[in-house]
């Protein structure tokens, strides 16, 4: 064996080790990027529509909704309340993402504060 090849086997060994260890520690980075969804009874969230259609020059959302949770089973199911009709169906829980409302709106009195200084009156300067 010549002592090119013994270097350059080493060489290579040492890259696919480094790569090996980068992608182990990339895969644990992603890992813990992955938001968990906790869902909870009486919760508002959107339905995927996996049935969608692209029909050119129109805009559609791909979320149905909005939904209740009325109970939650293992393994992922949910059940799910259309708050319009009242019907009740089960789905799998990766095909929710939870509704994000608003702030509600202001009820009751509301104070105007103008930012600008009004205009001296005229003959005063």
């Amino acid at each position: 064996m010549s002592p090119y090849q013994i270097v350059f086997d080493a060489l290579c060994l040492e890259a696919y080790e480094n790569s090996r260890i980068y992608k182990k520690k990339v895969k644990k980075f992603h890992d813990q990027q992955i938001l968990r969804k906790d869902f909870r009874v009486d919760q508002k969230v959107l339905l995927f529509n996996s049935r969608l259609k692209l029909i050119i020059g129109k805009l559609c959302s791909i979320w149905d909704g909005p939904f209740v949770i009325n109970n939650i089973f293992p393994y992922g199911v949910v059940q799910l309340k259309d708050e319009q009709s009242n019907n009740t169906f089960q789905v799998n829980g990766h095909q929710i993402k939870p509704l994000h409302e608003g702030p509600a709106p202001i009820t009751g009195d509301i104070e105007i504060i103008s930012l600008v200084e009004p205009a001296p009156p005229d003959g005063t300067t």
